[in-house]
């Protein structure tokens, strides 16, 4: 039984609602606070685009395209990070800066590609229908999600794509493409689209896999076909995009004038390299970069605690 006196008990439901009142106000507070922070960031990127690092934009670009030719994307999933740690750009700003260096990359990757025969162009006209509309639908979710959101999501694409490289596929070539088959394209290209323009991905590390697991296509043509979904993808994220303010273009030019070069000479190895290695050996590279990212972003949720509790 309440033996306190009524005053008392009056007093202590009043400091009660006095503490939770403070305690809302200085969530919405510290919540303001963050955001805040993070547009003046992205604020600072964009006036300071002219500032921009040449030397760790061109290490980017060569090992993006580097990667774009010897595994069929775009080099985005190295671009962003390399961006964000190496020339200090703000996430959003890097995913829609990496979408407009992929561009480039991707097309200078195809033609060695299609050189060689290497694209299935029925395969990518039914991807390319699903992933326009997702670019679309991606790049107005750029603007709304915060940029460690993105961080994290960004993670877990490439944690699982590593799993999916790990796995054996069969790539004995694939059938008729039926009703049900160009709807499950269209919807695949749907997912890579939204990935393309939220994550400033491509979306090769999504196709391929997908292109082999499900179609049964030859490693060496889901990559070539992978590339030429990712050029119409690049290209309506990037438009989007800089209508936004999104893009540092002086950065993505940077990015893709090495990218080019070393996409040529990753083509070349591409088909000198066994799949297995080849898959081995990204699918590390994607692990390594996925747990630096979600480091950052753990990082970064401490340092935001941190603040709002002094």
């Amino acid at each position: 039984m309440d033996t306190l006196p009524l005053g008392k008990r009056a007093k202590d439901t009043s400091s009660f609602g006095v503490l939770t009142r403070d305690a809302a106000i200085l969530d919405r507070s510290g919540e303001n606070d963050f955001r805040r922070e993070e547009a003046t960031l992205h604020n600072r990127t964009k006036s300071s685009g002219d500032g921009l690092p040449t030397g760790p934009a061109l290490v980017v670009g060569l090992a993006a395209g580097l990667l774009s030719g010897v595994f069929g994307v775009g080099g985005g999933i190295l671009i962003v990070p390399g961006l964000v740690f190496l020339a200090r750009m703000d996430q959003r700003t890097a995913h829609g800066t990496s979408l407009a260096a992929v561009l480039p990359i991707a097309a200078s990757s195809l033609v060695t590609y299609w050189v060689h025969d290497h694209v299935d162009w029925p395969v990518a006209a039914w991807l390319v229908v699903g992933a326009l509309i997702g670019a679309v639908v991606g790049t107005a979710l750029l603007n709304v999600l915060p940029h460690r959101t993105l961080a994290m999501a960004f993670s877990v694409v490439l944690l699982v794509s590593a799993v999916r490289l790990f796995i054996t596929m069969g790539a004995e070539g694939r059938g008729a493409i039926d009703a049900g088959s160009a709807i499950a394209l269209v919807v695949i290209g749907l997912v890579t689209g939204v990935l393309s323009g939220l994550l400033g991905v491509g979306g090769g590390v999504i196709m391929v896999p997908a292109m082999m697991m499900m179609l049964h296509v030859e490693g060496v043509i889901a990559k070539g076909t992978s590339l030429a979904v990712i050029i119409p993808t690049a290209a309506m994220g990037t438009w989007r995009n800089r209508s936004k303010d999104n893009v540092d273009l002086r950065a993505a030019g940077v990015v893709a004038a090495s990218g080019i070069v070393a996409a040529v000479a990753g083509g070349w190895i591409a088909a000198r390299l066994s799949d297995s290695l080849s898959n081995y050996l990204f699918a590390t590279l994607l692990i390594v970069v996925a747990v630096r990212l979600l480091l950052q972003a753990r990082r970064e949720r401490r340092n935001n605690v941190t603040a709002v509790v002094e």
